[in-house]
C-alpha cells in the first residue's frame, strides 16, 4: 500500500466493490441472522433471500462485527505498513458497530482514529471516499478525518418506506413513532437527523410519497454541486425512474449511483424502500 493512512469503514456504506478497490477501503461485514444463521451482509446472504425471508415474516436480527474481527482486519493493515488508520462507521445511535471498533482500536499496532458518522448507506459512503481522497494526496489521519466529518456535515439522507413495522420491529424508531405512519394507512418520508431515523411528512399515498421526495432531494439538492446517491430494496424500476427525475432536475448533479442496500438496512426496512443520499461536494 503505498499510502500512509489506510480507510476503513463497515458493509452498510454500500460502496461499489470496484470504488473500495480504487481507492482502498477496506468493509468490516455486519451479520445478518436469519432464523439460526449468521450470515455476513455482502457475501453470505443476497437482498432477494432477505426480501423473501420479511415477506414471509421469517425472524430476521442484525449483529454488529465483533472486536475480534476489528483486531484481526486492523491488524493485517498495519502489516501492509501503513502509519494510522481511519475507521468510519454508520451512526451509533443505530449499532453498536462504532463501539466494537472503538474496543479494538485500543489493542491496534498502529494509531487508529474510530468516528462515528451519524451516517447510513451511501451517506457513510461519500465520509469514506471523502477520506480516502484525502489520504491519497499525502493527507494525515487528522485530515482524512476533518474531510469524512466535512463531507458528513454536508450530506442529508431521506428515506420513502412502505410501512414502518420493520423499523419499528427492529428497535431504530419508538412505537409512538410507528403510529406516524399507521393512521389512514398514509405513508412516511423520513430522514436522518443527528444519526437517528425521524419522521419528516406524512403523505397519503405510495406515488404522492415518492414524488414529494423527489422535490424534497431536488430543493435540497440546489443549484450547487452535488452527489446523489438512490437506494431500493426491492424496488428496481422505482429506483431507476427516480434517478432519471432527479437527473433532469438537479442542475448541479457531478455522480449519481442507483444500487440495492444490502441485507442490514433491508432488515431495517422492508421491501419497497427508497433512500435517496444527497452530499454536496
Amino acid at each position: 500500500m503505498s499510502r500512509h493512512v489506510a480507510i476503513v469503514t463497515d458493509s452498510t456504506a454500500y460502496l461499489p466493490a470496484r470504488t473500495m478497490e480504487r481507492h482502498g477501503i477496506t468493509a468490516v461485514p455486519l451479520t445478518v441472522v436469519l432464523g439460526d444463521r449468521a450470515l455476513e451482509e455482502g457475501t453470505e446472504i443476497s437482498t432477494r433471500s432477505l426480501a423473501q425471508a420479511l415477506q414471509k415474516r421469517r425472524p430476521v436480527t442484525t449483529s454488529r462485527p465483533s472486536p475480534e474481527l476489528f483486531a484481526e482486519t486492523y491488524r493485517r493493515i498495519a502489516e501492509s505498513g501503513v502509519d494510522g488508520i481511519v475507521s468510519l462507521h454508520l451512526s451509533a445511535e443505530l449499532s453498536g458497530t462504532h463501539d466494537a471498533a472503538v474496543v479494538a482500536a485500543r489493542e491496534a499496532a498502529v494509531p487508529v482514529r474510530v468516528v462515528d458518522t451519524g451516517m447510513i448507506a451511501m451517506a457513510l459512503g461519500f465520509c469514506a471516499l471523502a477520506a480516502a481522497e484525502a489520504a491519497e494526496t499525502g493527507g494525515t489521519v487528522d485530515e482524512a478525518v476533518t474531510a469524512a466529518e466535512k463531507r458528513a456535515a454536508a450530506t442529508s439522507a431521506y428515506f420513502y418506506v412502505d410501512t414502518l413495522d420493520y423499523l419499528r420491529r427492529g428497535g431504530r424508531i419508538g412505537a409512538a413513532q410507528a403510529l406516524f405512519g399507521s393512521a389512514l394507512a398514509v405513508k412516511p418520508l423520513l430522514q436522518l437527523t443527528e444519526g437517528r431515523i425521524e419522521p419528516l411528512e406524512k403523505v397519503r399515498t405510495a406515488s404522492r410519497a415518492i414524488a414529494r421526495l423527489e422535490e424534497i432531494v431536488a430543493d435540497r439538492a440546489g443549484t450547487a454541486p452535488v452527489d446523489i446517491a438512490v437506494h431500493h430494496l426491492a424496488a428496481p424500476d422505482r429506483a431507476s425512474a427516480l434517478a432519471d427525475r432527479l437527473r433532469k432536475r438537479v442542475p448541479g448533479l457531478a455522480d449519481l449511483h442507483v444500487s440495492e442496500v444490502g441485507a442490514v438496512i433491508g432488515a431495517h426496512t422492508g421491501p419497497g424502500l427508497l433512500g435517496v443520499v444527497v452530499s454536496s461536494r
